[in-house]
C-alpha cells in the first residue's frame, strides 16, 4: 500500500493496575515515506493536531479530495490567540475518533479487497478494560466467524430485540430500548443501509449527538467474545448484530467499554437525541408530573425509570418482580379509556420495560394476565400493542408506577433532534447553547458559598418574551441543562465526574452589565438546580415570569477546570447571550478632568463627555488629592529627574528604573513588600509615551506617568488588604475595573494567563506592567480606529511595532 507523503503519529496510552498512578505507554506510528513506496501492515494515514482527518486504506498515490462528513468541534471558551497553536486540541485522544471518513475508508478498502481494521480502537485488551487485566482470555471476532449467516438488523429493530452482557451498562440498554420506539431517532442514530453483503467491508457507521454536534463513529466489525459468543451486548436473534456493533462505537467514543460501566439512562439518552435530561424523585414528585411525562411522550421524549440500589445486595429483586439498582425504559404514557357498568372515565397508564427481556416483570395491578385488563375492550387493547409474553414489558397504572419507582428520567428532545419533516405533529422545544470553560484562577468561583469569587463565574442572559400557550398563570417553562465535558473518557486519566450546578437571578435592567459580588451579596436567586451533584448533566425545569433572568453555572468547589456546555430550551422562542462587557478603558484626558470613554464600538462610545457624566460610569475613581507624603515623593521626583535628565529634560528606560525605585522602595513608602519596577516594566512605561521611537521620556510625559502610577498604586493597595504586595487573579479583575478600564471576558483570561503567578497571585510590578500595557495598546488601537468602528488594519510593520514595542 502506497503513500505519497510520510506521516509520523505519537500516541500515549494511560492505564492503571490500580497500585499507584497510572502508566503511561507510548507509541508512535510512521506511514508511508517521502516516494510514496513503503507499506504498512494495512495502513491508515491520520493527520494530526486540530484539522480534519483523511484515513488512507491501500495505495494508488493520490491525495483525494473528499472531505470528511463530520469534523471535530472546537467547543473551548478559553481565548485562543489567532495564529497560535492550541493545546486542547493537541492533547485531544479523539480527535481522529471523531474525523475517520466512512466514505473514504470504505472507498480504499473496496479498492484493496480488505477488511477494515480500526487504528483507533483496536482490538486489544485495552479498549475493553483500561484499569485492569482482563478476568479471562477474550477473542476478537467478525460476525460472520461467529455465525453463518449474520445480518446487521432482522426484521427491523425492536426494544425486544436487545440483551445484557456481561458489562454493567444497564443504563444504556435501557437507552436503547426507548430509542427503537421512535423509528426515526434510531434510523439516525443506527443508519439502516448497512449490511454484510452488498459492499461489505467490515465498516459500520453510526451517529451520536457529542457535546453541541452530531458526529459520525465508525467502527470495525471485530467483537469480544468469549468461546465464540458475544461477552457484551448482543441481540435475542444469535446473527443480529446491529446492538453489539452500537455498544461498540459508543465505547469507542468513551475511550473503552469499561468506561460504559456504570452510569445513568438519560446519559445515553441525551446522546442518542441531543436533547436535555431532567432527573425526578418520585418520592418528592410535583403535582402536575402524569402531564409532564404525557406532554414528553407526545413530544417524542425518551423517558427511564429506577428503583435506588440495595447497598447489601446487586439487583435484588423485590416481590413484586420489579429490581431495585437497575435501569428501566418507559416506553408509552396515555389515559386509557375504561368503561364499566359501574365506571367509565380514563386511567393514566405507563409501559415500562426491564432491558433483561426476560420474566422479570411488575406482579401488581395491570400486570400481564392481571383481572384489570378484562375491563378494557379487545380494539383498545389491540391500539396499545397489548402483550402478555415474558419480554421484560408490562403496563402499571401511573399511581402504581409512582409509588413502586423511584427516580424518573425524561430525556427532553432538542431543536437538532428531529428535522421539520421528521415531527410528525410532534410540538419541539426551542433551543439555546453556550459553551463554555471553568478556568481556574479565572472564572472557576465554585457555588454562592464561596461569595468571594461566585461572582467570577461565567454568567448568560436569557429573556423570556411570551407565556407558555397552556398556562394559566402566564408562566414561562424554561429547562436549564449544565454538560460537562469529556469526563467518562478521562476516567483512565484518573478524573471523575465534577459536582456541577446552577443558579438563576432575575434582573430588573434588561441591559445591565457583568454582576459583580455586590449584587450576589444582595440579591438572592429565584431558582437553581435540584442539586449540585457529580453527574455528567445535571438539569431543572422553571416556571418563570417573563422577563430578563441571569445564570450563572459553576463547580460546587472553586478552582476546579472542566469545559461545560449550557443547554436553555423554552416552549416559546428566547434571546440568550453571555454576558459580556466591551473592552475599554475611561481615561483622563486633560487637566480639567475632562474625560473619555474609550471602547472600540460604535454604539457605545460617546465621542467625549463631561466630568459629571464620567462620574457616573460603574468602577470609575476620581484620582484623590495627593497626599503630604505624595505631594514630598513628587518634589522628591522632580528634583531626580532635572538631575538625571541633564540639558535635554529627557530620561531612558535605565534611569526612569532608579528614579521610580528610589521612591517606591523607600520604607514606607507604598505599605507592602516590593522590590522594585524591573527594567521590562520601565520600558514598557517609556513606550507607553514614546510614539516616535525615541526610547526617551519627557518632563510632561514623566508628570502623566507619575499620575498614573498614584492612582494604580492606590487601587492596589485597596485591594491588597492583608498588605502582602499581591493580588488574587479573582481580584485583578476588580482592581482594573477601579482603575478605569473595562475587559471582556477572554480578554481578561489572556490577562491572568500572561501576568499572573503559578499560585494564581499578581504582584504589584505586575499589576503596573499589565495596567500599561492595556493603556497603551488601547491608545494604539484607537489611533488607528478614528471612525471608532472597533476595527482596525494595521499593516505587517505597524503592527509588529505595536505590539513588540509596548
Amino acid at each position: 500500500m502506497s503513500y505519497t507523503t510520510r506521516t509520523t503519529r505519537t500516541v500515549r496510552t494511560f492505564y492503571s493496575d490500580g497500585r499507584g498512578p497510572p502508566k503511561v505507554e507510548t507509541k508512535t506510528y510512521t506511514y508511508g515515506d517521502d516516494s510514496g513506496g513503503s507499506s504498512v501492515n494495512g495502513g491508515f494515514n491520520i493527520g494530526g493536531g486540530g484539522r480534519r482527518f483523511q484515513i488512507r486504506v491501500g495505495g494508488g498515490g493520490q491525495d483525494g479530495s473528499d472531505q470528511p462528513n463530520y469534523s471535530a468541534p472546537a467547543f473551548s471558551q478559553r481565548p485562543q490567540v489567532i495564529g497560535r497553536a492550541s493545546r486542547k486540541e493537541k492533547k485531544d485522544p479523539f480527535s481522529g475518533v471523531i474525523n475517520q471518513s466512512y466514505d473514504e475508508i470504505k472507498k480504499r478498502c473496496q479498492e484493496e479487497g480488505c477488511l477494515f481494521e480500526d487504528p483507533e480502537f483496536e482490538a486489544e485488551d485495552s479498549s475493553i478494560f483500561f484499569s485492569r487485566a482482563p478476568p479471562r482470555p477474550f477473542e476478537w471476532k467478525r460476525p460472520h466467524e461467529i455465525c453463518d449467516n449474520p445480518v446487521f438488523i432482522a426484521d427491523g429493530a425492536s426494544r425486544f430485540d436487545v440483551q445484557q452482557g456481561e458489562l454493567g451498562d444497564c443504563w444504556l440498554l435501557a437507552a436503547i430500548a426507548s430509542l427503537t420506539v421512535n423509528q426515526r431517532l434510531f434510523a439516525k442514530v443506527v443508519p439502516p443501509d448497512q449490511s454484510f453483503e452488498d459492499g461489505y467491508c467490515g465498516l459500520f457507521r453510526f451517529h451520536f449527538w457529542r457535546q453541541g454536534e452530531w458526529v459520525e463513529v465508525v467502527v470495525d466489525d471485530r467483537l469480544p467474545t468469549y468461546y465464540g459468543q458475544l461477552t457484551f451486548m448482543h441481540s435475542v436473534d444469535k446473527n443480529e448484530f446491529w446492538s453489539a456493533l452500537l455498544e461498540k462505537a459508543y465505547a469507542k467514543l468513551e475511550g473503552s467499554y469499561e468506561s460504559l460501566k456504570g452510569g445513568s439512562t438519560c446519559e445515553a439518552m441525551v446522546d442518542f437525541t441531543g436533547g436535555v435530561s431532567e432527573f425526578f424523585d418520585l418520592r418528592k414528585a410535583p403535582p402536575n408530573l402524569f402531564s409532564i411525562m404525557l406532554k414528553a411522550s407526545q413530544r417524542g421524549s425518551l423517558m427511564g425509570c429506577s428503583i435506588d440500589a440495595d447497598p447489601n445486595q446487586l439487583e435484588a429483586r423485590l416481590s413484586n418482580g420489579l429490581v431495585m439498582g437497575h435501569a428501566y425504559s418507559i416506553t408509552s404514557v396515555l389515559l386509557m379509556d375504561i368503561e364499566t357498568p359501574s365506571m367509565s372515565g380514563k386511567i393514566p397508564m405507563v409501559r415500562v420495560r426491564n432491558p433483561w427481556g426476560n420474566e422479570a416483570e411488575w406482579k401488581g395491578r395491570w400486570s400481564d394476565q392481571s383481572r384489570e385488563w378484562s375491563l378494557i375492550p379487545d380494539s383498545q387493547k389491540e391500539s396499545m400493542g397489548l402483550t402478555f409474553d415474558d419480554d421484560g414489558e408490562f403496563w402499571m397504572s401511573f399511581d402504581d408506577f409512582s409509588k413502586n419507582f423511584e427516580k424518573l428520567e425524561i430525556c427532553n428532545l432538542g431543536p437538532d433532534s428531529l428535522e421539520e419533516d421528521e415531527l410528525d405533529g410532534k410540538k419541539r422545544w426551542e433551543g439555546h447553547t453556550e459553551n463554555g470553560e471553568w478556568i481556574p484562577r479565572v472564572n472557576a468561583g465554585g457555588c454562592r458559598n464561596y461569595l468571594d469569587t461566585f461572582w467570577t463565574n461565567p454568567q448568560y442572559r436569557v429573556t423570556l418574551t411570551d407565556p407558555d400557550d397552556d398556562d394559566d398563570d402566564d408562566l414561562c417553562t424554561m429547562l436549564v441543562g449544565v454538560l460537562q465535558k469529556d469526563r467518562r473518557k478521562k476516567r483512565k486519566e484518573g478524573l471523575d465526574m465534577l459536582t456541577i450546578g446552577y443558579v438563576i437571578y432575575k434582573l430588573g435592567d434588561e441591559n445591565h452589565g457583568p454582576l459583580d459580588v455586590k449584587f450576589f451579596k444582595y440579591n438572592a436567586s429565584c431558582a437553581k438546580s435540584p442539586s449540585f451533584i457529580n453527574l455528567r448533566e445535571v438539569c431543572g425545569r422553571h416556571k418563570l415570569s417573563p422577563g430578563t433572568y441571569v445564570i450563572i453555572p459553576s463547580t460546587f468547589e472553586p478552582h476546579q477546570n472542566g469545559d461545560y456546555l449550557l443547554r436553555i430550551f423554552t416552549e416559546k422562542a428566547n434571546e440568550t447571550n453571555e454576558l459580556d462587557e466591551e473592552t475599554g478603558i475611561i481615561e483622563e484626558q486633560n487637566a480639567d478632568y475632562t474625560r473619555r470613554i474609550l471602547v472600540p464600538t460604535v454604539a457605545s462610545a460617546p465621542p467625549s463627555v463631561g466630568r459629571q457624566e464620567v462620574k457616573k460610569v460603574p468602577g470609575y475613581r476620581e484620582i484623590p488629592p495627593p497626599t503630604d507624603e505624595e505631594q514630598e515623593q513628587e518634589q522628591a521626583l522632580k528634583a531626580s529627574f532635572r538631575r538625571v535628565a541633564g540639558d535635554d529634560m529627557e530620561i531612558d528606560a535605565y534611569e526612569l528604573r532608579d528614579i521610580l525605585n528610589a521612591v517606591f522602595t523607600k520604607e514606607g513608602s507604598v505599605e507592602f513588600v516590593f522590590d522594585g519596577f524591573s527594567l521590562d516594566t520601565t520600558r514598557s512605561m517609556v513606550a507607553m509615551h514614546d510614539g516616535d521611537l525615541s526610547g526617551k521620556l519627557g518632563f510632561d510625559e514623566f508628570k502623566v506617568l507619575w499620575a498614573d502610577l498614584r492612582r494604580w498604586k492606590g487601587v492596589f493597595k485597596e485591594y491588597d488588604r492583608d498588605r502582602s504586595g499581591n493580588l488574587s487573579s479573582y481580584e485583578l479583575r476588580s482592581a482594573l475595573h477601579a482603575s478605569g478600564f473595562r475587559l471582556s471576558n477572554r480578554t481578561f483570561s489572556a490577562l491572568v494567563m500572561r501576568y499572573s503567578s503559578k499560585n494564581g497571585n499578581i504582584e504589584f510590578g505586575d499589576f503596573i506592567l499589565c495596567a500599561i500595557r492595556m493603556k497603551t495598546m488601547l491608545a494604539s488601537f484607537r489611533n488607528i480606529d478614528v471612525d471608532n468602528s472597533g476595527h482596525a488594519a494595521f499593516d505587517l510593520d505597524t503592527f509588529i511595532q505595536t505590539v513588540m514595542y509596548s
